[in-house]
């Protein structure tokens, strides 16, 4: 197990070097093993798994005499989201680490700056939300929306800035797949929460309840926080 877990560990190491640092680009050649296993500190039976298993995924291409290269098609493997486990757990919990950061105070803001309409619209999109959870319908869109709707209300153009987060952690928590009739309900608790302290205009409690359902999702979703 500790060998699996360390040879996952190593793909997981050298798909940020590829993927996510570019170290190596498209096409390009990888080091010999014997290199790469020393600068990746493990031996090289560890490192052939974990470029077997990037092989697998298409990441990698091992040319016969020729030696391991990364695969020429990896941006567009990016681009119709493939990722690794452990890399879905990485982005999940980054993303939902700064999501905990910036949302309660969105939330905040929006109590005291958002407009009649704008007020409307948030409550009409938790309600949206609700519909879906409870009818079993794909809520992606809807939560989308509603987070939107918080954050636009503030009035803050560096957190409108920050939208393409939520749109990246509600699709990547999506994609996870773990934990979905939990995370349903944990949602649909923390909404009514949250749009009742909306109703009252109350940016404490507003607050606090953005906090809370962002912890919930983590716990839900198993992403440790340091």
């Amino acid at each position: 197990m500790a060998r699996q877990n360390l040879s996952q560990q190593t793909a997981e190491r050298l798909y940020n070097l590829v993927a996510a640092e570019r170290r190596f680009a498209p096409g390009e050649k990888l080091p010999s093993e014997p290199l790469l296993a020393r600068s990746l500190g493990v031996s090289r039976a560890t490192l052939r798994e974990a470029l077997g298993a990037l092989a697998a995924r298409g990441i990698l291409e091992v040319r016969r005499g020729k030696g391991t290269f990364v695969s020429p098609r990896l941006d567009e493997l990016e681009r119709f989201g493939f990722r690794s486990l452990a890399r879905v757990k990485g982005q999940l919990r980054d993303l939902f680490e700064l999501r905990s950061i910036f949302e309660p105070s969105a939330a905040r803001l929006a109590c005291q700056r958002a407009t009649g309409e704008e007020m409307e619209e948030i409550l009409q999109l938790g309600a949206e939300v609700e519909r879906c959870i409870r009818a079993g319908e794909d809520r992606t869109a809807a939560d989308r929306a509603f987070h939107t709707a918080i954050v636009r209300a503030t009035h803050n153009e560096f957190m409108v800035r920050l939208l393409p987060v939520i749109d990246e952690a509600v699709s990547t928590a999506v994609a996870a797949g773990e934990h979905p009739e939990v995370l349903a309900e944990d949602t649909l608790r923390d909404h009514a929460l949250l749009l009742e302290f909306f109703r009252k205009r109350d940016p404490e409690g507003a607050e606090h309840a953005m906090a809370i359902h962002m912890r919930h999702s983590m716990d839900v979703m198993e992403l440790e926080q340091a």
